[in-house]
């Protein structure tokens, strides 16, 4: 069994949710965050026709006809994944490709050491990096106009000096 991710991991979760979470009160959209099975159809919706499901940090779904009692069925319109020390490899290069392949509009990937991130956009079914995002900038999104996350308040308080041990930074 997998460790549970780390206190920072949580807490960028946590102030994503919320941010995400006041952004989309009374939309048609919904929010989950991990764990929440994303499964993600080949050819059928069928469950012995699904081979991936993955687990983001958090995902927006906008398709409500894609949400089931056992998750999502399809790809989410928003994913948003926080790196941790024994995972940055798993998702920088098997979740980007799987979210790709499969239509996610928009995937954030979020680097709580280097206090950036990076917002890739599928346009004409291949992701679009932005320029890396830091402390100072506010990240908008394509999928949900008019939200604004200020990376400087995401980001405040976190990777204290005892800390970065974890990260291999000390």
């Amino acid at each position: 069994m997998s460790p549970a991710p780390n206190r920072i991991h949580q807490a960028i979760a946590s102030k994503l949710h919320i941010k995400l979470g006041n952004y989309l009160f009374r939309s048609k959209c919904e929010l989950y965050s991990a764990p929440f099975d994303v499964r993600f159809p080949k050819n059928s919706k069928k469950d012995n026709d699904i081979y991936t499901v993955l687990q983001p940090d958090l995902c927006v779904i906008c398709d409500l006809s894609k949400l089931d009692d056992r998750g999502c069925n399809g790809a989410p319109d928003l994913v948003v994944e926080i790196l941790s020390p024994s995972n940055s490899k798993k998702e920088l290069k098997n979740k980007y490709e799987v979210y790709e392949e499969a239509g996610v509009k928009e995937y954030w990937v979020v680097f709580p050491v280097e206090k950036t991130l990076i917002v890739y956009t599928l346009i004409n079914e291949k992701y679009q990096p932005s320029r890396l995002f830091a402390c100072g900038d506010l990240v908008t999104s394509s999928v949900l106009p008019g939200l604004s996350i200020d990376l400087e308040e995401l980001f405040t308080d976190f990777l204290h000096e005892e800390e970065l041990h974890a990260y291999g930074l000390q």
